[in-house]
């Protein structure tokens, strides 16, 4: 999805949480200067025309880790990836605003997994801290205009950016594992952004 496509969700987005474009952005202008390159052409060609995994963090997760076809590219979605490390699957992609991250990512994203980093208003702390021992191949996004090596390819929270991304990078399927975005056992915020992530998920025509 475009920038001029995905805009408009964007800004709907914003006034459903009374968040601030203008920290959005200057969130992202700090992730332009912390991170000075981008391994784009290696998350597009791990992509495209490749059946893609994306792994959400539902409390389900490691009972349907069985569901991951063999030869999969698999990405997870912030903390997911965690309890994919733990029973022995390196996820290739990471998504993540870095709320969930642990010194795990590190690892990972030294042994070659993309880390697709995303700036928002309320992440600010979590860029200074996380993103200068990301060593390994990074991706940088953002959910404002694109820029320079910022890229936006929709989506909202980290499961539904890794489903947009894939999409947009030309997957040849997508299938989602880990992802439970009817769940009422979580705070209204959260409610809201799994209400989100199902409507957008629906808007380029993927299931959950």
């Amino acid at each position: 999805m475009d920038f001029a496509e995905w805009e408009p969700h964007y800004l709907e987005i914003l006034r459903y949480f009374g968040f601030s474009r203008e920290d959005d952005e200057k969130a992202a202008a700090l992730l332009a200067t912390l991170i000075g390159r981008d391994d784009l052409p290696a998350l597009s060609q791990m992509v495209t025309g490749h059946d893609i995994v994306v792994c959400g963090n539902a409390p389900g997760l490691n009972r349907e880790l069985g569901h991951i076809p063999e030869g999969s590219v698999v990405f997870a979605a912030d903390a997911a990836a965690d309890v994919l490390f733990t029973h022995g699957i390196r996820p290739d992609a990471v998504f993540t605003d870095l709320d969930g991250a642990t010194e795990l990512l590190i690892d990972m994203n030294r042994a070659g997994t993309i880390v697709v980093v995303h700036a928002h208003g309320d992440n600010i702390p979590f860029l200074r801290h996380w993103v200068k021992k990301l060593t390994g191949p990074v991706v940088a996004t953002t959910q404002s205009t694109p820029f320079l090596h910022i890229h936006n390819f929709g989506g909202f929270s980290d499961g539904d950016r890794a489903v947009f991304a894939a999409d947009a990078l030309g997957a040849k399927t997508i299938r989602l594992v880990g992802f439970d975005l009817d769940d009422k056992n979580v705070d209204p915020v959260k409610r809201g952004k799994l209400m989100w992530a199902k409507k957008l998920i629906a808007l380029i025509g993927h299931d959950t």
